[in-house]
């Protein structure tokens, strides 16, 4: 039996690439804390050889193996735990970023545990969802009362963690991979529109109940009400139009850095708007950076690698005869998918930026190890798969 090396090989291109701009992109960031001129770029070589060895070590173990199962239930639970003491570890051994404490410091590398507890959720809904949906056609009330328990627990889990880490990407994404692996399980168009609809309802009530948050989504509506009020009636449309507005400085740097690349691009090392006019160009940023320094081009040929690599998950989910490896599978590609999204979308000023980083590509140690321990257990998982 042997791994997809497809997968594997799109896996370690992207990995490359992201170490290749840790390098690039971090010129200003160096200079300001007066860093080595390498710091950002070894961390990062580091992260990626290790999660690279990672994938490895994991399709090389068997599926149907106990010891497999228990690897990812202990990242689960030790997740877990370390999500629920992190508020109140003391500052030399949590880091804080945007008020709150989000990464457990262990010597020289931090760790972000939320990061690994996706991926334990993923494998989790996996395994339960098999044992609790099927494919029968059920009453949507029956169907509520299934996914009921999951609500709950996913609403104390979830919520604590929005409120301790002041984290709204990260919990946004856990309620969609709730609601998606369901649908993927079995669960009715029904309940996945009104899970939808839930959800849509608990975030509207989140934005406007901080002041601060009301303000983003307005700037955001503001500077792409002009595309969208002339289809709509006039009573509407001047019911909803924000007259007073400032675009966020990010954003309007991060625009003007996909301009300046243009097609082409800079140059690789050669961009302008990563010199302190662009914060967090290494990380929430990181494709602004890249558009400025290769182009439009380069954007568009980055983004196909990570779309078949995409594709190729999906390609193995769905050639999955365990129901539980097809929903794991799926769960890991929509991961993906859903975090390059909001990261794309929330650059471009489309959609409210949440500061949710690309997987493989941004800098960061916990993203890369927790995204190739989820792609390690597809490639573990693509062994039984005839492609």
């Amino acid at each position: 039996m042997v791994a997809d090396k497809k997968l594997f090989y799109l896996s370690c291109v992207l990995i490359t690439i992201g170490v290749v701009f840790s390098y690039s992109l971090t010129t200003f960031t160096i200079l300001y804390f007066d860093y080595n001129e390498f710091h950002f770029f070894i961390r990062q070589l580091f992260f990626g050889i290790s999660g690279i060895l990672i994938m490895f070590f994991l399709s090389k173990l068997n599926p149907d193996n106990i010891n497999s199962h228990k690897i990812i239930l202990t990242i689960l639970i030790f997740s877990f735990l370390a999500i629920i003491i992190l508020p109140f570890l003391p500052t030399s051994l949590a880091t804080e970023s945007g008020g709150a404490k989000r990464w457990i410091r262990l010597g020289p590398v931090s760790i972000s545990p939320v990061e690994f507890f996706k991926i334990g959720l993923i494998y989790f809904l996996a395994w339960s969802y098999t044992r609790r949906i099927n494919d029968e056609k059920k009453a949507i009330k029956h169907e509520i009362l299934i996914l009921l328990p999951y609500c709950i627990v996913a609403t104390l889990v979830i919520g604590y963690i929005y409120i301790t880490q002041n984290d709204l990407g990260q919990s946004v994404i856990s309620f969609f991979l709730i609601l998606a692996l369901a649908f993927f399980a079995g669960a009715s168009k029904r309940l996945f529109a009104f899970g939808i609809l839930i959800v849509m309802m608990i975030g509207i009530a989140v934005i406007f109940s901080n002041q601060r948050r009301i303000q983003r989504i307005a700037n955001w509506w503001g500077n792409i009400q002009d595309a969208f009020l002339p289809l709509l009636p006039d009573w509407i449309a001047s019911a909803i139009r924000v007259s007073e507005n400032s675009e966020p400085y990010q954003i309007s740097h991060s625009l003007n850095a996909i301009a300046h690349g243009g097609m082409f691009g800079e140059g690789l090392g050669l961009g302008i708007f990563k010199l302190g006019f662009l914060s967090e160009v290494h990380t929430d940023f990181v494709l602004s950076g890249i558009t400025e320094e290769i182009g439009l081009f380069g954007l568009a040929f980055i983004c196909f690698l990570y779309l078949w690599m995409i594709l190729r998950i999906f390609r193995i989910a769905g050639r999955c005869e365990k129901k539980e490896h097809f929903i794991f599978c799926s769960g890991i590609a929509l991961l993906l998918l859903f975090s390059f999204f909001m990261n794309a979308f929330g650059v471009i000023s489309l959609t409210p930026l949440k500061g949710v980083a690309v997987p493989l590509l941004s800098y960061g140690g916990s993203s890369m190890w927790a995204i190739c321990v989820g792609l390690g257990y597809v490639l573990m998982i693509s062994k039984k798969v005839k492609l």
